[in-house]
């Protein structure tokens, strides 16, 4: 699958992130990669920055077929190629450029009317007729999707203010350094659940007479490294 679906269409990589998946650390998936000269990198743990552009365009991916799925029905996979088309050729901020253009240097080759979505002048064809009109349609799909996971990463991005933020638990040993961005760290038998290394944005410098610090006793601590500040007691209330 690997070869058929990566290779032959993009060629050999120099180097891949893997996440901690049984499958990619299997030594099948390192010797094979190994043949083949691509470097293997595995993610960091508990970092979203590692592939979290993949995992958000994933999920983008799955709402926006989710949708053609309810707009075709029984026969969405027929669509499944102009939804592929849609996508690999819809200008993406990230990368400054469509995913075609990005990879091949160059923009894809298509009807003028394919190239915005409103209304346009239809002629020729009725295949061509029904599929601009199916390219419109995913198009508008692929753009509500696009801002349906915005809005919630603006809710996870601007929802944490004030007194309630996330605080530093008690300061810990630097054992070595991982990579160029990562630090392998002493943790505590309380904490053996716990992936040892952090990406340096999970981590900050102790100072002695900084009140950030917080001990661990009588904290309870979760197995992704965070725990819930509850508040003592409701002051006021308000329905909305």
């Amino acid at each position: 699958m690997y070869m058929k679906e990566v290779i032959t269409r993009h060629g050999i990589h120099v180097s891949i992130i893997c996440d901690r998946d049984p499958r990619f650390i299997s030594n099948f998936w390192r010797s094979l990669l190994k043949a083949l000269g691509t470097n293997l990198d595995m993610s960091t743990a508990y970092h979203p920055q590692t592939d979290g552009q993949s995992e958000m365009t994933i999920q983008t991916l799955e709402d926006m077929l989710r949708a053609c799925v309810i707009d075709f029905g029984k026969g969405w996979v027929n669509h499944f190629p102009l939804v592929e088309f849609s996508y690999n050729n819809s200008y993406y901020a990230r990368i400054k450029a469509a995913p075609f253009e990005a990879l091949y240097g160059r923009k894809c080759c298509s009807p003028v009317c394919w190239a915005e979505v409103g209304e346009v002048q239809l002629t020729g064809l009725e295949i061509v007729q029904e599929t601009t009109e199916k390219i419109i349609q995913i198009k508008q799909r692929i753009q509500a999707a696009r801002d349906r996971q915005k809005s919630y990463a603006d809710l996870k991005r601007f929802g944490k203010w004030g007194k309630l933020n996330p605080k530093y638990v008690e300061p810990f040993k630097v054992l070595e350094k991982v990579g160029a961005v990562a630090y392998k760290l002493e943790l505590p038998q309380e904490l053996s659940r716990v992936h040892n290394t952090f990406h340096v944005s999970n981590l900050k410098k102790y100072h002695a007479d900084e009140p950030l610090a917080v001990p661990l006793d009588g904290l309870h601590i979760y197995d992704k490294l965070y725990f819930v500040e509850e508040p003592i007691e409701i002051m006021d209330r308000k329905v909305k």
